[in-house]
């Protein structure tokens, strides 16, 4: 038979007291074990109240003007301002006339006043053409009901290497509401949608008028907010100055009127090897040939000899040593912008094909609308050797002069 036992009060107190004085002090704490697994995520608390808005993030750049420009980089942009790239287009404000650095446009077209006139393009060497206050180019007499195909509107500056007085010549003569769709090539910052001024004439919009520092460089706005953080775009790719120095496709020449059409530069350096070339190597982007002449100064940062030194050693013509540039012969004036005289084989602009094929008399092709890769005769040696006159050589003369001209016998 199971008995149950009871302890009294004080007995069992008794115990506990000698339980715990039998247990040994406390030991140091051991060491953290591993930490155990995360637990269930807790439900979402109530959103909280919006926020102030952040400061807004960064925009594009946005362009800022030549002169802008000029407040920090002021002796690049005065020597920039005397090159021609400036002055493709030029707005006349208050009917008074651009001022140009080495020209001077005397008055608009027949017919017309300073007060009519909302652009002037070009101006700056060659020639100058006229727009109306509509945006369109200036073909004819204001007010005409029948077209004049041999109106003057094109405004050429003398000229003493072609033999040309200044004067006036037809462009587009009689043609009616010929539109102003050149922007591209002569301005900055261009976009082909819209009207500039609301001329309706004109084609696309553009941040400034003229080839500024920024249709190279790229828009300035973030660079001038912070210069020393955010550089400017510095490309010396030739692929750059050939958006604009190139009519169409590179691999052709294009050719009117027996001269090659200007603005081709890069579609003359396109056909040799010199198309491997940067062309600031030997242009100062920032001067122009016109500046650089006026100042009488070298036109290029370097010369044909600093590479070509072993065909400058010698020529086959004594005559010529001392006295004909090699520019003379391998980049003579094949171009016409304004003013060329096909007879005596001379335009107003020197070529950028510069290898001569000493058996090639004639330069375009038989249309006239392209011309061959090289330099031909007619252009390398009849620009002196005019026809027609005491210096004259016959073809084959000329041919066997021309062969092997830098070739030590």
């Amino acid at each position: 038979m199971l008995r149950k036992f009871f302890l009294p009060g004080s007995a069992l107190l008794l115990l506990i007291v000698l339980l715990a004085a039998c247990a040994g002090a406390q030991g140091q704490q051991g060491l953290a074990g591993p930490a155990g697994p995360a637990g269930p995520i807790g439900p979402q608390g109530p959103q909280g109240d919006t926020g102030p808005a952040g400061p807004a993030g960064p925009s594009g750049a946005e362009y800022i003007g030549s002169a802008k420009c000029g407040d920090c980089h002021k002796d690049t942009y005065d020597t920039f301002m005397k090159s021609g790239h400036p002055w493709k287009l030029n707005p006349v404000v208050d009917g008074e006339p651009p001022k140009y650095p080495f020209t001077d446009v005397p008055n608009p077209p027949e017919g017309w006043t300073w007060n009519d006139i909302s652009y002037v393009i070009g101006g700056y060497n060659w020639k100058a053409r006229f727009i109306d206050k509509n945006g369109y180019i200036i073909t004819d007499k204001p007010g005409a009901t029948v077209s004049d195909t041999t109106y003057l509107n094109q405004y050429n500056f003398a000229n003493q290497i072609v033999g040309k007085e200044d004067g006036w010549v037809t462009y587009h003569s009689g043609e009616v509401q010929l539109k102003y769709d050149c922007g591209t090539c002569h301005t900055t910052g261009y976009r082909p949608t819209g009207h500039q001024d609301n001329m309706e004439g004109i084609v696309g919009t553009w941040a400034e008028p003229g080839i500024q520092c920024e249709a190279c460089h790229g828009p300035g706005g973030l660079h001038a907010s912070n210069p020393y953080g955010i550089e400017m775009n510095v490309d010396r790719d030739p692929e750059l100055c050939g958006k604009c120095h190139r009519r169409g496709d590179v691999t052709t020449v294009d050719a009117k009127g027996g001269f090659v059409e200007h603005h081709e530069q890069y579609e003359e350096l396109y056909q040799s090897k010199h198309v491997t070339l940067d062309c600031v190597i030997c242009h100062d982007p920032h001067k122009g040939v016109v500046q650089l002449r006026q100042s009488k100064e070298p036109t290029t940062r370097t010369q044909c000899a600093n590479c070509h030194f072993k065909q400058g050693q010698y020529e086959k013509n004594p005559k010529h040593e001392g006295y004909v540039d090699c520019i003379d012969c391998h980049m003579p004036r094949l171009i016409k912008s304004a003013w060329g005289d096909a007879a005596r084989f001379t335009g107003d602009i020197r070529t950028h094909l510069m290898a001569i094929d000493p058996t090639q008399i004639g330069q375009f092709s038989e249309d006239g609308l392209t011309s061959k890769s090289q330099i031909a005769l007619d252009f390398a040696c009849k620009s002196c050797h005019v026809p027609g006159t005491a210096a004259e050589k016959s073809d084959e003369d000329l041919i066997e002069m021309a062969t092997g001209y830098h070739t030590k016998p």
